[in-house]
Formats: structure tokens, C-alpha cells, sequence
């Protein structure tokens, strides 16, 4: 018993490590092209509703919280509506995103697609119904809320690499750390397919930009910002809801107290989604990967939860962060609750 618990544990750690340095490596990336394009999106906010909704829904439906924090800077700024921002927070995942890409690419890549239409169409119900309703938001101009302010930095420094300082050769160990379990089979998919040859990709890219960018951004963006708030978390949740699970289906005959109940693990799946933490969510984006729950639970869970996407919102008018949520768990629930009723 001692040898299958021990087991299960390592198992169950070596999960979590791919998982996490997979969200880790995803996340400089994606923070790296977002700094090459500094400036640029602002250009393309300027047009109808339609034209918000859809830049809101896209930025939102991308891996991670970056978009989402671009949506409140603009919501913030008054250049978008309530209903645009409410579309971004119905499309963003957080940073359970990451998760699901690499856990289940395919399904993840389609379920941000429906994110994404659902965004657009929400965003239109939101702004028609608070119009309808008479109810005053927030969204107006506010010159002192700045999130992630334009920089003008490089990110190549050809010095850098005969430079090591103490972060940049413990995310370099990482990730060569990572790289060479990964070839090993001791973690992720046990076969090399497309999802191991984009994961080692990935961890090169990684590698490769660590080794290139200045220490300023090293220290600022990666070590002070992923790193510190996000790496260490991604991982224990991650192993959290991965022995919950295991923990579930072996002692608890969990797999049959959902299958009796899915009716109620799809609303418990939408009032968790109302707490503006990643974390908790990747419970169920867990039972899906082990196929313990339908697509319908976790599509409710990823209409209503926005990851860290609310709190800088909540920061600046938390009547407007209540609504948004309020029509996210409506939109949740109804477009949950169809799929669910249609057999998915």
C-alpha cells in the first residue's frame, strides 16, 4: 500500500512539474510578444461595438491574464463599454488556459473558440441590458489607473549570456532540468507526438530568450511578476487538484458520485468561477482531463471564472466587477446548461 501511495505521489508530482513549467514557459512567452508589440493594440481599439467586442473577446480568449489586464486598462481608460469589458471576462480562462493546453490541446483550442463567440455575443447582451435597465457603470475616463504601461526596452542584450546572474541560472536550470526529463519520458506524454515535440519547442523557446534578454526585464517582467506570483502557486494547485482526483477515484468512488449529481457539479462548477483567484477551477479542468465530467461543466467554469483577470478591476469600481460577474453566471449557467441539455 506504503509502494502505491509513494507511487501515485511521485506520479502525481511529476504531473504537476509539466504542468507548471509548461504554464511557466507559455507565460514568458507570451509576456515576451506582448512587450515586442507594445503600443500597437492601442491603434485598434477605435471603431463600433462590435469592433470592442471582438478585440475584447480575442485579447480575453488568449492564454493567460495579460489580455484580460489589457481589457480593465482600456475599461479604465473609457474606451470600451460595459459590455466589451464584459466580454473579455466571459472569453479569458486565466491561467487554467495554460493548463488545459497542455493537458488537452485540442479541446482546449475549440473550447476558446466558443469562449470567444460567447464573448462577443455576451458583450452585446450586457450593454443591451444595462441600457434596458437603466444602470450606471463605471466606464468612464480615468487617467490614473495604468496597467502594464508601455515600455521601450530591449529584449536583446548579447551580453547577457556571459553574464549569469543567480535567477537567470535557476530558470535556465529549469528549463534544462525539464527538457531532459521530458526526453526522458519522466515527464509528460510518454510517446513523442505533436503535443511532446510542442512542448520541448516551447522550453527551447524559453531557454532561448532567457539567455538573450536583459536583466532588467529578467528581473522585472519574468522573475518579479511569473516567477514569484505565479510559478510556485500553478504548481501546487496543479499537484492539489491532481491528487484530489486520484484521491477521489480510488477511496471515494468519486466517479460515481459525479455521474449522479452532474446536475450539481455544473452549478457548483459556476459559483466556484465567482472567485477571482486562479486555482480552485483547475479542479474540474482535472475531472475533464480524466474524463469524469462533460464538456458542458467545464465550458460553465470557464464562462464564469476570469482567473486573476477581476482584481484589477475589482481595484477600480467594484459594482462594475458584481455586474460582470453577475452576467457571467447568468450566460454561464444558460449556455452550460443548453450544451449540457444537448448531450456534450
Amino acid at each position: 500500500m506504503e509502494h502505491t501511495h509513494s507511487s501515485v505521489l511521485l506520479e502525481s508530482l511529476g504531473h504537476a512539474l509539466m504542468i507548471a513549467v509548461f504554464v511557466f514557459a507559455m507565460m514568458v512567452l507570451v509576456d515576451y510578444l506582448n512587450v515586442l508589440s507594445r503600443g500597437k493594440m492601442n491603434k485598434a481599439i477605435g471603431g463600433g461595438r462590435l469592433r470592442q467586442y471582438s478585440l475584447t473577446s480575442f485579447l480575453g480568449s488568449t492564454p493567460g491574464c495579460l489580455g484580460a489586464f489589457t481589457n480593465v486598462s482600456f475599461y479604465a481608460h473609457g474606451l470600451i463599454t460595459f459590455g466589451a469589458i464584459t466580454a473579455g471576462m466571459i472569453a479569458t480562462s486565466g491561467d487554467e488556459s495554460f493548463v488545459m493546453l497542455a493537458l488537452f490541446p485540442k479541446e482546449a483550442m475549440i473550447l476558446f473558440g466558443i469562449l470567444f463567440a460567447l464573448g462577443i455575443a455576451g458583450g452585446w447582451f450586457a450593454d443591451y441590458m444595462i441600457q434596458w435597465l437603466k444602470i450606471k457603470t463605471n466606464a468612464r475616463c480615468c487617467e490614473e489607473i495604468v496597467i502594464h504601461k508601455e515600455e521601450n526596452i530591449s529584449l536583446f542584450d548579447k551580453k547577457a549570456m556571459y553574464h549569469l546572474s543567480a535567477h537567470r541560472l535557476f530558470m535556465l536550470i529549469l528549463l534544462m532540468a525539464s527538457g531532459i526529463l521530458l526526453a526522458m519520458d519522466k515527464i509528460g506524454p510518454g510517446e513523442w507526438n505533436w503535443v511532446k515535440v510542442t512542448f520541448m519547442a516551447i522550453i527551447v523557446i524559453a531557454f532561448l530568450i532567457f539567455m538573450t534578454v536583459p536583466e532588467h526585464y529578467l528581473k522585472e517582467h519574468i522573475w518579479s511578476h511569473i516567477v514569484k506570483k505565479h510559478l510556485l502557486k500553478v504548481f501546487l494547485w496543479s499537484l492539489f487538484a491532481i491528487l484530489v482526483v486520484h484521491v477521489g477515484l480510488d477511496l471515494l468512488d468519486l466517479e460515481a458520485f459525479i455521474k449522479g449529481n452532474m446536475l450539481w457539479i455544473l452549478f457548483l462548477s459556476a459559483l466556484l468561477g465567482i472567485i477571482p483567484e486562479s486555482g480552485p477551477h483547475l479542479i474540474f479542468v482535472m475531472m475533464f482531463s480524466q474524463g469524469l465530467i462533460p464538456f458542458s461543466v467545464l465550458l460553465t467554469s470557464s464562462i464564469v471564472q476570469d482567473g486573476h483577470g477581476m482584481l484589477p478591476l475589482l481595484s477600480y469600481s467594484i459594482k462594475d466587477s458584481l455586474l460582470v460577474k453577475c452576467f457571467n453566471l447568468i450566460i454561464g449557467l444558460a449556455v452550460g446548461g443548453i450544451v449540457y441539455a444537448i448531450g456534450f
